[in-house]
């Protein structure tokens, strides 16, 4: 079973909408767009080289796509485009599109079960970058085996949320973290199973220490 990964920035409050330009994505009114720019520095550079290294697929919900679409294959040598231009694209979306990026190919129909067939056929990590909308699906199916988490010390208010209606009681191992100079924490999680619970009764003790 293949490996799929959720690479996302986000602030505090958990919104992930249009984090690399103010016209990224203004829909709802979103007037906060590109607020991952006083943040970034060469240590997150240097982050989102290594969890991009090597080969993995892509896997985008429409919009993403058309924005990736508009921006890598012109991106010449910049950090990331080689990896991006060469990746295979599995793009989401319930309308016919032409996809004109190179190694496109349209997911639509039952997507869950064309998702599952797709972490079940033998090839690289599967990637998704964006596509808000398309997590919410891969969260509600419990189809996401890892987020990679940049957390960006900053608070919205509005804006379309990483854990949304999708969601679904979950647990997770964090496997490993650090921070960024500017305060980013950079952190990955990993699906472990069901939620535990339990009652603190008893246990008020450990919680009291002496002056």
């Amino acid at each position: 079973m293949r490996n799929l990964a959720v690479l996302t920035f986000v602030t505090l409050d958990g919104v992930m909408q249009a984090p690399g330009d103010p016209d990224e994505d203004r829909s709802g009114g979103f007037k906060q767009g590109g607020w991952v720019r006083g943040y970034w520095d060469d240590f997150l550079g240097r982050v989102m080289s290594e969890q991009m290294k090597g080969s993995f697929d892509l896997l985008l919900g429409r919009k993403t796509y058309d924005l990736f679409e508009g921006y890598w294959p012109h991106a010449g040598d910049a950090p990331g485009a080689k990896q991006f231009n060469s990746a295979r694209k599995y793009v989401v979306s319930r309308k016919t599109k032409r996809l004109e990026w190179a190694n496109s190919e349209l997911v639509s129909g039952d997507i869950v079960s064309k998702i599952r067939n797709l972490k079940k056929r033998e090839g690289p990590e599967i990637q998704v970058h964006g596509s808000g909308n398309l997590i919410q699906t891969l969260l509600k199916h419990d189809l996401i085996d890892e987020f990679r988490l940049k957390i960006f010390p900053i608070t919205l208010a509005k804006g379309k949320r990483l854990f949304a209606q999708g969601t679904i009681p979950s647990g997770f191992q964090l496997v490993e973290s650090k921070a960024s100079p500017k305060g980013v924490l950079v952190a990955t999680y990993r699906r472990t199973g069901a939620i535990r619970t339990g009652s603190f009764a008893g246990f008020a003790d450990n919680f009291l220490v002496e002056a």
